[in-house]
């Protein structure tokens, strides 16, 4: 017999609030889960989580040696999340992605028949290890899944496990005989997340922890089911106007010859971002909030996420090359330049509410 509640009763909103004030303790304890295996990182950490929590992909930029791998193979085993790695290379075809059709026999019948077997992409998190080392073709194979999450072969579709995360990593040393990314398949990573070399005190704390015999227990912080409630969770976050309109400020002066726009825009950039970043923009910023215990999203939002968002999205010029200006630097200069709205001062009472009771009680 049906119980008689809403489509989002009470009972509903007191949960989805308990499973957002639950959210930031996963975090610090997800912190201290990967620091049993991987030292310091905390902005990079925060900014993967941003990412997950958005159903989005990211590509992770550093030179080697910087635990990229065991950073994301940390992170899978922390959220209970089956992993993967694809090694990309010049001869990796997209069936060694995607998966095969194979003929199997039928030992009493003789009869054959085809069977798909799946490739190492069906998985909930996809490390893509130096993504610009394939060609094109196999770089489209992986895009394609990403966007779709899913995979056809042979005019079946065979759907992709979720939560599905692409983390692409790029070595930006050694370019020669490269297929860098073409700006198009470029914007349909979420986040561009640089890895730096760590700290003096970070590296000593490394040698001791990798040359030690003792090896870290990564305990479970969070599931997939639970992870894919709070990427639903994440949507009903309210973002106010002048929260949405910062961020269209940010993406709309980078784009020359469309109104006016800062003068070193025009010395620096050929392309600015569309309007998919301030989509991602906003959908960080709800992320970032709601990691920090808040239902609304703030300007202060919208500048913590911005670098990662436009970095890879701005196309600089020649200019920029031989001034060392880089799309960093352009980001940099427009959250200075870009007056933020005094309207943040939403009533923390009121956005709990909205979000709460998204469609309206």
């Amino acid at each position: 017999m049906a119980s008689g509640r809403s489509a989002h009763s009470p009972a509903d909103a007191s949960d989805d609030i308990a499973a957002v004030e639950h959210l930031a303790v996963a975090q610090a304890k997800l912190r201290k889960e990967l620091a049993k295996v991987v030292v310091g990182q905390h902005r990079v950490i925060d900014e993967l989580t941003i990412c997950l929590l958005c159903r989005g992909h990211c590509i992770l930029e550093g030179v080697p040696g910087l635990a990229k791998t065991l950073l994301i193979s940390t992170l899978a085993r922390a959220t209970s999340l089956s992993f993967s790695r694809i090694q990309f290379t010049p001869d990796l075809m997209p069936s060694d992605i995607t998966g095969t059709e194979v003929i199997e026999e039928d030992r009493s019948s003789g009869a054959r028949q085809l069977r798909f077997v799946k490739g190492p992409i069906f998985a909930n998190v996809i490390l893509a290890d130096e993504i610009n080392r394939t060609p094109p073709k196999t770089q489209s194979a992986l895009l394609e899944a990403m966007q779709e999450h899913r995979v056809t072969a042979a005019g079946f579709t065979h759907k992709l496990p979720e939560p599905f995360f692409v983390l692409a990593t790029q070595n930006p040393i050694e370019q020669e005989g490269t297929y860098p990314l073409p700006e198009a398949q470029l914007d349909r990573f979420m986040f561009k997340i640089l890895v730096d070399y760590p700290s003096e005190e970070e590296e000593l704390e490394i040698i001791r922890l990798t040359t030690a015999e003792h090896e870290a227990e990564v305990e479970r912080v969070i599931g997939g089911r639970d992870l894919l409630r709070l990427q639903e969770l994440v949507r009903r976050v309210p973002c106010a106007d002048h929260a949405a309109r910062y961020a269209m400020r940010l993406t709309r002066l980078t784009r020359r010859g469309k109104g006016t726009v800062p003068k070193f825009v025009e010395d620096y950039l050929d392309w600015g971002a569309g309007p998919r970043a301030t989509q991602h923009l906003v959908m960080a910023a709800k992320a970032r909030a709601i990691l920090q215990g808040r239902y609304y999203v703030s300007t202060e939002d919208i500048k913590a996420v911005a670098h990662p968002v436009l970095r890879h999205r701005l196309i600089t010029n020649f200019n920029a090359e031989a001034d060392g200006k880089g799309s960093n630097y352009i980001v940099d200069r427009l959250i200075a330049e870009i007056p933020a709205d005094a309207g943040d001062a939403m009533d923390p009472a009121m956005a709990k509410r909205v979000f709460a009771e998204p469609n309206g009680g």
